[in-house]
């Protein structure tokens, strides 16, 4: 699946709340709270995205797997493993 979201987009301030003394490891160990908030939402946006084309299509993907299981694939008869 390609991204939801531009790389170009302007950035937007937002409010979090975090646990305070990950927080403070996190400051301690320099970590760049908005780069890794904006992996980690990538990353579950992702997924959130897949699980839902999967189950807006699961009808189709069903029906075209029973079709295979019927009929087969045409490029059967030309397998050669």
């Amino acid at each position: 699946m390609r991204n939801a979201h531009s790389t170009q987009a302007p950035k937007k301030a937002a409010n979090l709340s975090l646990n305070s003394e990950l927080l403070a490891e996190a400051k301690r160990l320099n970590i760049n709270l908005s780069a890794t908030m904006e992996k980690a939402l990538e990353k579950e946006v992702s997924q959130r995205r897949k699980t839902e084309w999967l189950e807006q299509n699961a009808d189709a993907i069903s029906a075209c797997n029973e079709l295979t299981e019927n009929h087969s694939l045409f490029s059967d008869s030309y397998r050669i493993f």
